[in-house]
């Protein structure tokens, strides 16, 4: 059997080589190098130290925070052992605040629904500058998967994502929450003791239930983030949704559950459930939001002037609506304001878009019409 080689400046005849024990070739290094001068004087360097840098040209984008890189510091190291060293990736060199510790320090958070699945329009929202993104497997087209891409673009723009549950169950809640988002929401908590399971779907044994896969999956790096564990449940925001009349009785004994960070109020369902699925804005159903309101902010204040000053109680959490904008959200207390959602603002500039082009058309139309008059007059005027 021959074997043949050739090299860009060297080419030589067919060498022989011999059969292995299963019929395979059976030719040594030595022997290729000694029929290939070429491959003589080749020399295997050593990698250099890692190092990153950013590009002249992509200096400009520095001062934004939003394009500072994400991938992880790799610290290099002369010990050859090192390099296979995963806990030499550190995932603490970029800190950014979370979502949790915004809310700590006082900020109020304005954010958009992501209900198209479009990492596209995923990624343009977070460009915009909105301060988190809720992904939403609820009301939304997509499941898991899809959220993942979802998840990547957001990440992209260094903006947190909250993922909301289509359900709340453990199945759902530990899919979701292996993805990595920064926030979780789940709807239609309608008690304490849902909102105490809730809290347990998001906590490991012994506190909950959530499934361990910690070494393998996206949130904690795929397993790269060695301190995952340990900081996952500090900074995970648990959202409970109150979207019902039922739920609003209940409201501060679900407020007050040890883990639920904010209370998410839902004013669609609530009118639904009120009978006014086509008034929202119903006298009637805007009371009953009053009322669930201040009785959060109390147990929050109640909290908050306790002796550990730890500030028990949720944030409030809400959607604008037509007539409820993110001001008035701001003035009764809200901390986390969702103004958009992303098929809405696609439907309503498309629609706008279409009204002016045909506004235009018949503008020009009656200029014609116009024009076509003046021409018959003088028509008439010379016939005459």
């Amino acid at each position: 059997m021959l074997a043949t080689y050739a090299t860009e400046n060297h080419q030589s005849p067919a060498m022989s080589a011999t059969a292995g024990p299963n019929g395979t070739l059976s030719t040594t290094l030595s022997e290729i190098i000694s029929k290939a001068p070429s491959l003589k004087t080749t020399k295997i360097l050593p990698l250099p130290n890692t190092t990153f840098s950013i590009p002249s040209t992509l200096k400009s984008l520095n001062s934004n925070p939003k394009f500072k890189p994400l991938l992880p510091a790799i610290h290099s190291s002369s010990s050859a052992a090192a390099t296979s060293d995963l806990s030499t990736v550190d995932f603490t060199s970029t800190p950014q605040p979370s979502l949790k510790s915004r809310l700590c320090n006082g900020e109020i958070l304005y954010g958009i629904f992501l209900c198209s699945f479009s990492p596209t329009l995923a990624e343009i929202a977070g460009l915009a500058g909105y301060d988190f993104a809720v992904i939403d497997m609820e009301h939304g087209y997509g499941g898991i998967s899809d959220a993942l891409h979802c998840l990547r673009a957001v990440a992209a723009t260094r903006t947190p994502a909250i993922l909301r549950l289509p359900e709340s169950s453990a199945t759902w809640a530990k899919k979701a929450l292996d993805l990595g988002p920064q926030g979780i929401m789940f709807p239609m908590i309608d008690g304490p003791k849902s909102a105490k399971e809730a809290v347990s779907y998001c906590r490991y044994p012994p506190g909950g239930v959530r499934g361990a896969a910690h070494t393998i999956a996206r949130a904690s790096g795929y397993g790269i983030d060695t301190g995952y564990l340990g900081t996952v449940e500090e900074e995970l925001l648990i959202m409970c949704q109150v979207e019902s009349e039922e739920a609003v009785k209940k409201i501060e004994e679900i407020a007050a559950v040890d883990g639920v960070d904010c209370i998410q109020m839902g004013p669609l369902d609530l009118s639904a459930s009120m009978g006014y699925l086509w008034d929202p804005g119903n006298k009637k159903v805007r009371d009953v939001m009053r009322v669930a309101e201040e009785r959060v902010l109390k147990l929050r204040e109640k909290g908050r002037s306790g002796k550990n000053g730890a500030g028990r109680g949720a944030y409030l959490a809400g959607f604008t609506m037509p007539f409820d904008t993110p001001v008035d959200l701001k003035a009764r207390g809200y901390h986390m304001i969702s103004g958009a959602v992303d098929v809405g603002l696609f439907r309503s500039a498309a629609v706008e878009d279409v009204k002016r082009f045909k506004t235009i058309l018949v503008e020009e139309s009656s200029d014609d019409d116009e024009v076509d008059r003046e021409k018959d007059g003088d028509d008439k005027y010379w016939s005459e």
